[in-house]
């Protein structure tokens, strides 16, 4: 998978996955994620990389993620339902660090230099799923 496509993939997903619930329960003037850096998503590769179970859980988040898209071409809302939470429950799995930078990545365009530096490092993610 190209890595703009997989980065926005991610990104969508991450989104999806947000119950519904959380939303309505936070305060109205809950601050937002935070917009994510490079070294935030240096941060991550590497807590990532290190870990053999959170990076079989970014794997499975990965190819969800492509099941997810297909769900939602064809707008089977069940199914992407099924799936966010399966995304969401691997989120978790994956880390704080994680959930916080794809939170964020809703504040940066892709085609940005920011966007474009930010996608560079999450593909040394990408290379963990490619070696199984």
């Amino acid at each position: 998978m190209m890595l703009m496509s997989r980065l926005s993939v991610l990104a969508i997903v991450t989104a999806a996955a947000l119950p519904l619930s959380a939303w309505a329960q936070q305060p109205a003037a809950a601050p937002k994620a935070p917009k994510p850096t490079v070294a935030a998503a240096q941060k991550v590769v590497q807590i990532i990389g290190a870990d053999k179970a959170k990076a079989k859980s970014y794997c499975d988040i990965a190819a969800l993620g492509e099941q997810l898209d297909a769900a939602a071409q064809k707008k089977d809302e069940k199914k992407m339902d099924e799936l966010s939470q399966k995304v969401d429950d691997l989120a978790q799995k994956v880390g704080p660090e994680y959930v916080a930078l794809m939170n964020g990545l809703d504040d940066v365009d892709p085609d940005s230099k920011e966007g474009k530096e930010i996608g560079a490092v999450l593909e040394g993610l990408d290379k963990l799923c490619d070696a199984k």
